[in-house]
C-alpha cells in the first residue's frame, strides 16, 4: 500500500509532464502566438483578396502627369498630346498591381499571400491587358518609342518572379517608362497618330484574348451540350476542378482591367470613333465589361449546371466575355475600314490631279492607279 502513493504520483505520459507548472511557460504561450498568427494571416487573406474599386481616368491622368512633371506647374498643367490618357491609365494599372492592398501577390512565396489564389488570378487577368495594350502601343504612335519598347519587353517576363530582380521590380520599370513618354507628350508631334493607327491591331488582340478565356470559363462544364452552346471557337480540354476559381477570378481581372483601358482610349480617340460610328457600341462594348464586376454573393465559385439547384459562375462570366469578344472584333473592323477609307482620302487632296493626270501621262495614271489598288487590298 505504501507504494501505491508513490506510483500516482509518477507522471503517467509526456502529456502530463507538460502540463506540470515548470512546463506550461514554454507551450502556453506558443499557441497563444500561434492563434494569433493564424487569425491574423486570415484576416490578411479575406483583406488582400478583395478587388480594388476603379478609378477614373482624368483625376488619374491628372495624378500621373503632376508625377512625370519636372517639378513646375506649367508642365502638370499644359495641354498634351493625343495620348495622354491612355499612357496614364495603363500607368495606374500599374500602380494598382503594385499599390493595392498587400501588393503584388502572385509571385509571394510565405504566407499569407502564398496561400491565396484568387487575387493572383485577378492580378494575372489585369497584367494580361496591360501586356496586350504595351503591344499595341508602338503602332499608335506617328514616331519611333524606345521607352514603350522597353515596357512591352519588360511586362512580358514571368509573371511569378520572386528573384531579384522580382516582378514588383519589372512593373515598377515599366511604369517609369511609361512615366518618361507621357512626359513627353507636351511636344508638339509626340502623341497618337490621328487617323487612330494601331487601334484595330488592339481590338483585335483583345477578342483574341477574350476569345481564350471564354474556352477555359466554358471548359469548367464537363457537358459537351452545354459547351457546345457556347460561340466558342475551338472545345476545350475540361477545367480541373481547384481551377475553376482561378479561371474565373482571372478573367475578373481582364474585365477589370479593359474595362479602364477602354475608357481611356475612348477619351484619347473619341473623334476617330465617331466618324467610325462606333461609339454606342464602344459604350455598349463597356457596360457588358462592367458586368462581370457584378458582386460575387457566394462564398466560392459555383459550378452548377441548367435549372439545377446551384448556378454555374464560369458560364455566366463566358457569356459575358463573348459578348465583349464579338463587340471588340465588331469595332475593330469599323476602325480599319474608317482608316483605309481616310487614307484613300486624304492622298486623293494630296494629289488631286492624279485621276486627269492619266489622260496627259498614260504612265502616271497607270501608277497612281495600282497604288489605290494595292492600298485597298492592305
Amino acid at each position: 500500500m505504501a507504494l501505491k502513493p508513490r506510483k500516482a504520483d509518477r507522471p503517467r505520459s509526456r502529456a502530463d509532464r507538460l502540463e506540470r507548472p515548470e512546463y506550461a511557460w514554454i507551450w502556453k504561450p506558443l499557441v497563444v502566438l500561434a492563434g494569433i498568427y493564424l487569425v491574423a494571416v486570415v484576416v490578411l487573406g479575406m483583406w488582400w483578396s478583395r478587388a480594388p474599386a476603379p478609378f477614373d481616368v482624368e483625376r488619374a491622368t491628372a495624378i500621373q502627369r503632376d508625377a512625370v512633371a519636372d517639378g513646375t506647374a506649367e508642365a502638370a498643367t499644359a495641354p498634351a498630346q493625343r495620348g495622354a490618357v491612355t499612357l496614364a491609365t495603363l500607368m495606374t494599372l500599374v500602380d494598382t498591381l503594385l499599390d493595392k492592398p498587400g501588393g503584388y501577390l502572385r509571385n509571394d512565396v510565405a504566407p499569407p499571400g502564398a496561400w491565396l489564389d484568387n487575387m493572383p488570378a485577378w492580378e494575372y487577368g489585369v497584367l494580361l491587358q496591360a501586356r496586350e495594350l504595351a503591344a499595341a502601343l508602338p503602332a499608335m504612335f506617328d514616331e519611333e518609342t524606345a521607352e514603350l519598347d522597353e515596357v512591352q519587353a519588360t511586362l512580358r517576363h514571368d509573371s511569378r518572379d520572386w528573384l531579384y530582380p522580382g516582378t514588383e521590380k519589372r512593373l515598377a520599370q515599366a511604369r517609369d517608362a511609361l512615366g518618361e513618354r507621357l512626359a513627353a507628350l507636351t511636344q508638339p508631334g509626340t502623341g497618337f497618330a490621328a487617323d487612330g493607327e494601331g487601334l484595330a491591331q488592339w481590338l483585335d488582340r483583345v477578342a483574341a484574348r477574350l476569345d481564350t478565356q471564354s474556352q477555359s470559363l466554358s471548359a469548367s462544364v464537363a457537358d459537351d451540350e452545354i459547351v457546345s452552346q457556347l460561340d466558342v471557337e475551338a472545345a476545350p480540354d475540361e477545367t480541373p476542378w481547384y481551377r475553376v476559381d482561378d479561371v474565373f477570378h482571372e478573367a475578373r481581372g481582364t474585365g477589370w482591367a479593359l474595362g479602364q483601358l477602354m475608357e481611356g482610349v475612348q477619351r484619347d480617340h473619341a473623334d476617330v470613333i465617331d466618324a467610325a460610328g462606333a461609339t454606342q457600341r464602344w459604350e455598349r462594348l463597356r457596360v457588358v465589361l462592367e458586368r462581370t464586376q457584378r458582386r460575387l454573393w457566394s462564398p466560392v465559385v459555383l459550378n452548377g449546371s441548367g435549372f439545377g439547384f446551384f448556378a454555374n459562375h464560369s458560364l455566366v462570366m463566358a457569356n459575358h466575355l463573348l459578348q465583349a469578344r464579338d463587340l471588340a472584333r465588331s469595332l475593330a473592323d469599323d476602325l480599319e475600314r474608317q482608316r483605309r477609307e481616310a487614307d484613300v482620302s486624304g492622298e486623293e487632296e494630296r494629289d488631286p490631279a492624279s485621276t486627269s493626270g492619266a489622260e496627259v501621262s498614260e504612265p502616271e495614271g497607270e501608277a497612281s492607279v495600282s497604288g489605290e489598288d494595292e492600298m485597298d487590298e492592305s
